[in-house]
C-alpha cells in the first residue's frame, strides 16, 4: 500500500471518531433548547425565565471559548477533548434535580463552559487531521449538527418516561464521547509519536480587518439559530394549532436540515470560493426566515428547512475562513467562529422572550429576519484567503547534502505536534482557476 493511502486510514478514521465525538457534545446544546418548553410545562416559566436558560448556558461559554481558544494556540492539549466532554453532560444531566431556578441556571452555566473548553481544541485536531480539507471539515461540523438534531428526540423520550427526574439520564452521550475522544487522542499520537508543544511558524500574516467582519456575520447567525431554537416549538404550536409533538418537530427539523447545509457547503465550497457559498446561502436565508415569521399553518415546516440549511452552510465554511484569517492564531479563531455561533445569540433570548411576553412571538421574532441580511451585507465586502503554508524549517549549519532522490517522500510531522495553522486548508477552485 502506498504511503499515501496508509496515512489516509488513520485520518479518515479520526475525523469519524471526531465527528461522532462532536455529536456527543452538541447533543448537549441543543437539549438546553429542547428542555424549554418542559420547564415551562413543569415549572411554570415565563417566556423571559425559560429563555434566562439559555443566557445561563451561553453566557460563561461565549466569555470562556476565546479563552480556551488562546490556549490552545500556545499548547496542544489533546486530553481536554475527554474532560470537556464529560463537563458537559454533568451540567445537563444535573439541570432537572430540585426546583430551584438558581441552581438549574449553574448547572446548564456549567454544561456550556464545558462545550466552551471542547470546540477550539477539537477545531483544531480535526483541521490537522483534516489537513485543512473543507470536506473534511464539514464531516467534523456534520457531528455536532447531528448531535443537535438527535437532542430534541433524546429530551422528548426521557420527559416522557418521567419528566424532569430523569435528566441524570442525559449524561450517557458524554461517557461514550470521552471514550472516543481518547480512542483520537491516541490514534493521532500514534501516527507518528508523543504530543509536543512546539508550534510550526507559517507564512501568511493575519488579515485582522476581515476576521472582525466575519466574527460580526457569525453573531448575526447565532442571533437567528438560537433565538429560533429557543422559540420555534412555541411558535410552531401557535401557528398550526398542534401539542408538543408539532413544536418537537419543528425544532428537529431545524436541527435535522443543518446536516445536509453543512455537507452541502463544504462540496459546495469545493466548487465556488467559500466566500462566495456564504454570501448566498446568507441570502436564502432571509426569504426562509421571512416564511417561518409570515407563513400560514403547516407551511412553516418547509421554511424552518429552507432556514436551516441556508444557516448551516455557512458552518463550516466560516470556521475554515476564520482559521486563514488568522493563520497565527488558529485557537482564537476557532474559539470565537466556532463558539460564537451558538454562544452569542443566548444573549439576545431573554430579550426576545421579553419582547414576547409584552406582545406576541410573531412581533418578537419579526426582527430575526434582517439578521441574515447583516450577515450577507459583511461577506460582500469580505476577499477570499490566501491559505496559509508551513514556513521551511532553517537549514542545520553542516556539509550541503546531498540532492534528494525525485520522488523520495517528504517526511511528516507528528499529528498531535502540529497547531491547526501548519496544516493549510486546501485551495478553492476560485483560487486554482482565477477569474
Amino acid at each position: 500500500m502506498p504511503s499515501g493511502d496508509h496515512d489516509e486510514v488513520p485520518r479518515n478514521k479520526a475525523i469519524l471518531l471526531l465527528s461522532v465525538g462532536h455529536a456527543c457534545v452538541d447533543v448537549y446544546q441543543g437539549a438546553v433548547a429542547a428542555l424549554v418548553p418542559f420547564f415551562v410545562a413543569e415549572r411554570a416559566y415565563t417566556y423571559a425565565a425559560a429563555s434566562g436558560i439559555v443566557l445561563a448556558a451561553s453566557l460563561l461559554s461565549s466569555v470562556a471559548q476565546p479563552l480556551f481558544g488562546v490556549l490552545t494556540d500556545r499548547w496542544a492539549m489533546p486530553w481536554l477533548l475527554p474532560l470537556s466532554t464529560l463537563l458537559g453532560g454533568l451540567g445537563i444531566a444535573l439541570s432537572g434535580l430540585g426546583g430551584s431556578y438558581a441552581l438549574t441556571l449553574v448547572f446548564v452555566a456549567v454544561s456550556g463552559v464545558g462545550v466552551a473548553a471542547y470546540h477550539p481544541e477539537s477545531a483544531r485536531v480535526a483541521r490537522v487531521a483534516s489537513k485543512g480539507s473543507h470536506t473534511a471539515m464539514g464531516w467534523f461540523s456534520l457531528g455536532g449538527n447531528l448531535g443537535f438534531a438527535v437532542a430534541p428526540l433524546m429530551v422528548a423520550g426521557v420527559m416522557a418516561a418521567g419528566g424532569l427526574r430523569l435528566t441524570p439520564l442525559f449524561a450517557v452521550p458524554a461517557l461514550v464521547g470521552s471514550v472516543l475522544c481518547l480512542l483520537v487522542v491516541r490514534l493521532l499520537d500514534g501516527t507518528s509519536g508523543t504530543g509536543s508543544r512546539k508550534s510550526v511558524a507559517v507564512v501568511g500574516a493575519d488579515d485582522k480587518a476581515s476576521f472582525v467582519k466575519l466574527s460580526l456575520a457569525v453573531v448575526c447567525r447565532s442571533i437567528v439559530f438560537i433565538g429560533l431554537s429557543t422559540f420555534i416549538s412555541f411558535y410552531t404550536r401557535q401557528r398550526t394549532g398542534g401539542g408538543t409533538a408539532a413544536g418537537t418537530a419543528a425544532l428537529c427539523v431545524l436541527y435535522l436540515g443543518g446536516a445536509v447545509g453543512t455537507v452541502l457547503g463544504g462540496n459546495l465550497a469545493n466548487r465556488w470560493d467559500r466566500v462566495t457559498v456564504v454570501r448566498g446561502a446568507y441570502l436564502m436565508t432571509v426569504a426562509a426566515v421571512a416564511g417561518i415569521v409570515f407563513a400560514p399553518g403547516p407551511l412553516i415546516y418547509l421554511f424552518v428547512a429552507l432556514t436551516s440549511a441556508g444557516l448551516y452552510i455557512p458552518f463550516s465554511l466560516q470556521v475554515t475562513l476564520g482559521q486563514d484569517y488568522l493563520p497565527s492564531r488558529v485557537g482564537t479563531a476557532s474559539g470565537i467562529t466556532l463558539g460564537l455561533t451558538v454562544s452569542i445569540g443566548g444573549l439576545v433570548s431573554p430579550v426576545i422572550g421579553s419582547v414576547a411576553d409584552a406582545t406576541s412571538l410573531q412581533t418578537a421574532l419579526a426582527p430575526l429576519i434582517a439578521m441574515p441580511a447583516l450577515a450577507w451585507l459583511l461577506f460582500r465586502t469580505l476577499p477570499e484567503p490566501v491559505a496559509p503554508k508551513p514556513a521551511a524549517p532553517e537549514a542545520e549549519p553542516g556539509p550541503e547534502p546531498e540532492p534528494a532522490p525525485a520522488f523520495a517522500p517528504a517526511p511528516e510531522a507528528g499529528l498531535l505536534q502540529q497547531t491547526a495553522d501548519a496544516s493549510g486548508a486546501e485551495p478553492s477552485p476560485a483560487r486554482r482557476n482565477p477569474r
